[in-house]
């Protein structure tokens, strides 16, 4: 009967054994997993600016915003004023690939960087 006894705790040290190994295995694994999407994270989108909610505020940006306005309304009524006096379509349509195109360098010309 010890022998038998003997034989069975062995058993059930052998198998708990085999269960605290699968364990550590899985604890492991689920590190190696971690460490993967850690190094992920700081590679992608942890570099990335965080910006808050809604438009910029402040002096700079309302002026920014100011230059923009002014720049869009001056083609509109460029593009308008060739849409009215220009009957055929080419023209039309190339003035306003011409204002979308110009946007940036009109811009620059009317308000410079200052």
């Amino acid at each position: 009967m010890s022998k038998e006894r003997a034989r069975r705790r062995a058993d059930r040290e052998r198998e708990a054994a085999i269960r605290t190994a699968a364990r550590a295995a899985e604890q492991e694994r689920r590190e190696r997993q971690a460490a993967r999407k850690q190094a992920v994270r700081a590679a992608t989108t942890d570099r990335l600016r965080r910006r808050g909610v809604g438009r910029d505020t402040g002096v700079l940006a309302r002026r920014r915003r100011a230059h923009t306005t002014w720049t869009v309304v001056l083609l509109l009524v460029a593009v308008v004023l060739v849409w009215v006096v220009r009957d055929d379509w080419a023209s039309r349509l190339g003035i306003v690939l011409v204002a979308v195109l110009a946007f940036p360098v009109v811009r620059l010309v009317l308000f410079g960087k200052r």
